[in-house]
């Protein structure tokens, strides 16, 4: 077994590029998610090493000096960074030309080829699931010989292996606590609406919804909601209480956690008796029983997905919740004492004016805790991305172009009554009017005189945001005068 290198390379300044389903950018605030898709195949694989460069300010001289040591590097890319995740392939390769090196990711799954062709430095990519493929790379099979992986032969040749199967069994995989442990300071991972330290893992994959903007069920993990079993998941839990004693609160990174009811409520009464607080991804479907049981056994917050308050905009992009059905979600959680972090996206087929006016005064009219507002990202292998094309919706030609040069989202789609200029200012617009109420700014003050800590992480927070806002009109006036 070769010493292997999973890694997370340096990028933009605050590149987040451990989030999968939506996008990959710098954030407003400082926010990391774990690496949990590089962990995976970390811990199916002895003698290896995870690096995530971002959190832990690791710049390219620290990633070559690392990266020296190993046979194998395996990298994490996406399509806004596969740019820049090909410059530090090639200055690894230029130190070490054997190195072995090979690129995974929804991007690679979608477009093997043309990630072949994007370096020279690239030796194989991994499709759909990779856990397995990369283990077996790191034991030096020959790449002709493992399912899921398409390669450059000696000639150059682009040859793709037959597919590998995905896992059915999802308990057979390692747990990732002890990579966690091993090779990452939880400390340097932030998400604005959880509590500091957190922890997130994956208690299954694939998600049975089909909204057409949402990047990995519809490329790696499939539609077909993959579970672990609920006592694998409670003794995992138990097992990263112990050896994370500082951590403050577990977050279940599933698409759609509370996709398989009778399962997400056993897990629910196992972390009862933990005594631990958790979060997770969830619809805006559930009932009040549901909710307040979850509340019961340690419930703290909700992720929800609700991007728009337009009803045929929801239709369109098959989100299959209505806003009455999602009204009645938020009054539940509020009734039960569960906080709400909401999403909302801006630039969805196909936007208006008028739409967007109806998102912002729905995400007053919800008052959940807290929100985040994105850009619509149509990515590479999503019925939003074959749309776009299809209808000429895209403002560029290079179609993976979906940040600006910062790391911070652009409008990358403009429809007939919604110029992508217009789109980009609601952003700032959709944030300022949300917050800047009374009820927003008491909850947040509040937050804060409760906790010291919170005080402080709350002031950076701030500045952060309102310096990101202030960025996003500095991208729009380059824009601008580029045009």
């Amino acid at each position: 077994m070769s010493r292997t290198l999973y890694l997370s390379p340096p990028s933009f300044d605050g590149f987040d590029g451990g989030a999968g389903a939506r996008y990959q950018a710098r954030r407003e605030v400082t926010s990391y998610w774990y690496p949990t898709w590089l962990a995976q195949p970390a811990a199916l694989t002895p003698n290896s090493k995870l690096m995530d460069c971002a959190p832990h300010n690791i710049d390219l001289a620290k990633c070559l000096a690392e990266a020296k040591n190993f046979d194998h590097v395996i990298i994490n890319t996406s399509t806004p960074s596969l740019k820049n995740d090909c410059k530090v392939a090639e200055a690894i390769k230029a130190q070490k030309p054997d190195t072995k090196i090979g690129f995974i990711g929804a991007h690679t799954m979608v477009l093997p080829t043309e990630t072949l062709k994007a370096s020279p430095a690239i030796d194989w990519v991994g499709r759909k699931e990779f856990d397995y493929t990369c283990k077996e790379v790191a034991e030096d099979r020959d790449l002709s010989t493992i399912s899921g992986l398409s390669y450059k032969n000696k000639d150059g040749k682009i040859i793709h292996n037959p597919e590998r199967e995905m896992i059915a069994d999802m308990d057979v995989l390692p747990w990732v606590a002890d990579v966690y442990k091993r090779d990452l300071e939880i400390e340097k991972y932030f998400i604005g609406y959880l509590q500091h330290p957190y922890v997130s893992m994956y208690t299954g994959r694939g998600c049975p919804a089909q909204c057409s903007f949402c990047l990995w069920p519809q490329t790696i993990g499939g539609h077909k909601y993959r579970v672990r079993s609920p006592q694998n998941v409670a003794d995992e839990m138990a097992y990263m209480k112990k050896i994370f004693p500082q951590v403050r609160e577990f977050f279940f990174d599933d698409d759609t956690f509370t996709a398989n009811l009778p399962r997400a409520r056993e897990i629910a009464k196992k972390l009862g008796p933990l005594g631990v607080d958790w979060s997770c991804n969830s619809r805006a479907n559930l009932d009040y029983d549901t909710i307040k049981s979850f509340k019961d056994n340690g419930l703290r917050l909700f992720l929800v997905g609700y991007e728009s308050g337009n009803d045929e905009t929801l239709t369109r992009i098959k989100k299959g919740v209505t806003t009455d059905e999602m009204r009645r979600f938020t009054k539940s959680c509020h009734q039960a004492g569960v906080v709400i972090h909401g999403t909302f996206i801006l630039g969805l087929p196909v936007e208006t004016k008028e739409t967007i006016e109806q998102t912002i005064n729905f995400a007053k009219e919800l008052d959940v805790f807290s929100l985040q507002v994105s850009l619509a990202a149509p990515y590479p292998g999503t019925e939003l991305y074959e749309q776009a094309k299809l209808n000429g919706w895209f403002v560029k030609k290079d179609k993976g172009d979906i940040l600006h040069a910062d790391g911070l989202q652009q409008s990358t789609l403009e429809y007939p009554e919604a110029s992508k200029e217009e789109i980009f200012e609601a952003v700032d617009r959709f944030y300022r009017s949300y917050y800047l109420r009374p009820k927003p700014i008491l909850r947040i003050i509040k937050t804060m005189l409760e906790d010291k800590d919170v005080m402080v992480r709350r002031c950076r927070e701030g500045y952060e945001f309102f310096k990101s806002l202030n960025q996003r009109k500095s991208d729009l006036a380059a824009a601008r005068a580029a045009a």
